[in-house]
């Protein structure tokens, strides 16, 4: 009897197949806080997009944490339509995001979504035909070191103190550091703008990238970047305070991969992430629901790796690759000055170099409140135009001499004229770098402003006029020589003795003229 019973069992067994989709059909068992837990689906893969039925539609999800058991996913925006008992899908897809020319001068979500009410996007009719675009993983791998070649051209910010000193170079990833306040997205602004006139080189995509921030001052960002007409230049993805952690997590990959389109077109882009202080905030508070162990300063102990993947793709590409670059700067708050938290450091270990605002400087008036001792560049001097690194190449020096020299006098009333003469520099070169939010100075400018600055054709000039006296020199250079200096400085971005001694010559004449 045991004997037909065994052998029914492996009759019965052997006829049995699993059913395909049981494996990729699995029902929610707890929701709540933008996240799920979900029973069943052992088939789902790390970071797969997931599709929950929910009240006639499909909400889409992400595999996070993969456990015996349970699969921890993260709703991908609004979840309050999701309850427990929900069936839950298998796609079999990554988060991709499509990217296209069409993207220039639209704002979007991390998903690809327009927010902007200008009409669909990569619909068949629009401006470009069959409404092309490319999809592009949210998270990518990384161009290989064989794929790269050394950062060799400047991005120029507009930003004398920046240009002259931490310059920066396309494929570079420059961290934005400082604490509230303290004009960090005005740097970043002013890069987008003086993109429209650094002209003699190929054109750069923007791509701005805000996170957590309020609504109304992504609007009015926005709104300043139409009015300028940048925009055409630009594209914006938003991820505002309002928006659900998830998609907060998600705006930089978002970011990263629109950039990753142009640089593999052959084309330039630079992508600023603002800021990525308030994305490691959203990726704890999804660890942390997700019942990750929590690490240093209660954030998860891969924080580290996904700042690093995500500014790892920034890349100069080699020729073979078509020469495209990705500059990637991210921005981070601190909070009283402490470079030494967590993210910072994390961040700083990550970059390139980081350019430093304080707020002590801020609020003396000296703005931008770059400090000069503690920001660096360590990549942007190879990509620095000749023409930048003849003039501006003590300067720094020459800066760093005074702050020692200013902090040491306060205690001594006795000056050797030495001191006195080099005190009284480096209180006109901190005049002449200061500039107003939203005026970005284009590069040959700079250039003709540092080079009288530093050759002492401005030490008899009173620091209170010194503002007045360069911008007089700059329109007289204007009306005068544009077409012997400032094109010439410009085209070449060289500083031949030639147009030296023909600078010399105007900064001369100009004198005199200012003087009668």
């Amino acid at each position: 009897m045991s004997y037909e019973i065994l052998e029914k069992l492996k009759k019965e067994i052997s006829g049995f197949k699993e059913e395909k989709g049981a494996r990729e059909v699995g029902i929610v068992s707890e929701v709540g806080d933008g996240i799920l837990r979900i029973a069943g689906l052992s088939a789902a893969l790390a970071q797969e997009l997931l599709s929950i039925e929910a009240d006639n539609e499909k909400i889409p999800a992400l595999a996070f944490n993969l456990e015996e058991n349970f699969i921890g996913a993260v709703i991908l925006g609004e979840g309050d339509k999701v309850r427990v008992g929900a069936r839950v899908l298998k796609t079999g897809k990554v988060l991709s995001i499509k990217a296209g020319d069409e993207l220039l001068g639209r704002v979007v979500d991390p998903l690809g979504q327009p927010l902007d009410g200008k009409g669909v996007l990569f619909a068949k009719g629009t401006r470009l035909p069959d409404g092309q675009g490319k999809d592009y993983f949210l998270e990518r791998r990384a161009p290989s070191v064989i794929e790269r070649e050394s950062v060799n051209t400047p991005l120029h910010t507009g930003i004398k103190a920046i240009d002259a000193m931490i310059p920066i170079g396309r494929g570079q990833r420059e961290l934005i550091i400082g604490d509230r306040q303290t004009g960090k997205t005005a740097i970043a602004l002013d890069t987008i703008l003086n993109q429209l006139q650094d002209e003699g080189r190929r054109q750069v995509i923007s791509i701005y990238v805000a996170i957590g921030q309020k609504n109304s001052k992504i609007a009015k960002n926005i709104a300043m970047l139409e009015g300028r007409g940048a925009m055409k230049n630009t594209i914006v993805v938003s991820a505002p305070a309002s928006a659900p952690a998830s998609l907060q997590y998600l705006a930089p990959f978002a970011g990263a991969a629109i950039g990753e389109y142009f640089m593999d077109t052959g084309r330039d882009a630079v992508v600023i992430y603002d800021d990525l202080s308030k994305h490691a905030d959203a990726y704890r508070q999804l660890s942390l629901l997700l019942r990750r162990p929590p690490g240093r300063e209660a954030y998860p102990g891969d924080i580290f790796y996904l700042h690093a993947r995500l500014l790892e793709r920034a890349a100069k590409l080699s020729k073979e690759k078509g020469g495209g670059s990705l500059t990637a700067l991210p921005i981070i708050e601190t909070k009283l000055g402490d470079v030494s938290a967590y993210i910072p450091t994390n961040v700083i270990s990550i970059t390139d170099g980081q350019i430093y605002l304080e707020s002590g400087l801020f609020y003396q008036g000296i703005r931008p409140a770059v400090n000069v001792g503690l920001s660096v560049s360590r990549v942007g001097s190879a990509a620095q135009t000749k023409a930048m690194k003849k003039v501006a190449g003590k300067m720094r020096l020459e800066l760093a001499q005074f702050r020692e020299l200013a902090a040491f006098v306060q205690f001594s009333s006795d000056l050797d004229p030495d001191t006195k003469k080099k005190i009284a520099r480096g209180e006109l070169l901190t005049e002449v770098l200061k500039q107003t939010d939203l005026e970005p100075v284009p590069f040959e400018k700079a250039v003709v402003t540092l080079y009288v600055a530093l050759s002492g054709a401005m030490d008899n000039v009173p620091i209170n006029k010194a503002k007045n006296y360069a911008d007089g020199l700059w329109d007289w250079l204007e009306k005068l020589h544009r077409g012997d200096i400032l094109d010439a400085i410009r085209k070449s971005g060289d500083f031949e003795s030639e147009v030296e001694e023909k600078l010399k010559g105007a900064v001369k004449d100009y004198g005199i003229s200012a003087k009668s």
